[in-house]
């Protein structure tokens, strides 16, 4: 039950970020072609600057939005690939204390 839990939690948050990452994305490509656009367009040479300025400055932004997405991720799969690796060792250590039980009692009554 609880391995299920943690799966469907971790499934779950896996999407929602792949979502936010997708939308950050087309956000990205938002801005880098109104970037591109500034170039052509017939601003001041000022106007134009801080414009570039400001544009550049949300890019880095969304590209630390994604990067943080990313790096939760990541850490996300490797506690449940832990969660994982726990579970199964204490199951492998229930099962050879079920066989050591096993042994015991056949050596009492053999």
């Amino acid at each position: 039950m609880q391995v299920s839990a943690s799966s469907s939690a971790s499934t779950a948050s896996s999407s929602t970020g792949a979502s936010d990452i997708a939308k950050l994305q087309k956000q990205l490509r938002s801005l880098t072609e109104e970037l591109k656009s500034v170039a052509t367009s017939n601003m001041d040479a000022k106007a134009k600057k801080e414009k570039v300025k400001l544009l550049q400055a949300q890019i880095q932004m969304v590209q630390a939005q994604i990067a943080a997405i990313q790096r939760a991720r990541q850490q996300e799969q490797q506690e449940a690939q832990t969660r994982k690796a726990e579970d199964a060792s204490i199951q492998r250590s229930k099962t050879q204390r079920g066989i050591f039980t096993l042994g015991s009692q056949l050596d009492t009554f053999a």
